[in-house]
């Protein structure tokens, strides 16, 4: 009779031990996911920190509104970019050639993926998942 009590033991064991990897598993995808790509902090397009605005900088306007967060450089260029679709090209600008149009075009088409992706059915279950478990323990 040990015998049987032991190999139940053990098959809970394992049962919780594979429960807890499939919690740490979905927890790491969450968190890359999410770690650094919803960062107020930092340039969503080349990744540099973000120097945070002086209130005495600002206008009554408020910042420039973007759908994306842009450290100065990155802002200057997709102002740009947009100064280009819109027919206003710069001569002296050489460089923004249709390889550098493309790279724009693919990054942004590249940020709506992944926007639609955390909106998707499947990634909020796993979200409501986590919550779940968090309340649970």
């Amino acid at each position: 009779m040990a015998d049987i009590i032991l190999i139940d033991d053990k098959i809970k064991a394992a049962e919780t031990k594979r429960a807890a990897q499939i919690r740490k598993k979905k927890l790491l995808a969450v968190q890359r996911v999410l770690q650094c790509s919803q960062c107020a902090f930092k340039c969503e397009k080349c990744g540099s920190q973000i120097k945070m605005a002086d209130p005495e900088d600002l206008t009554d306007d408020g910042p420039p509104r973007f759908p994306y967060r842009f450290c100065e450089s990155c802002e200057e260029e997709y102002r740009q970019y947009i100064r280009h679709l819109e027919g206003h090209d710069d001569p002296d600008c050489y460089w923004h050639n249709d390889s550098w149009l493309d790279a724009w075009k693919k990054w942004i088409d590249y940020q709506g993926a992944f926007d639609s992706y955390l909106k998707s059915k499947e990634f909020i279950q796993l979200l409501q998942e986590l919550k779940q478990i968090r309340f649970e323990e």
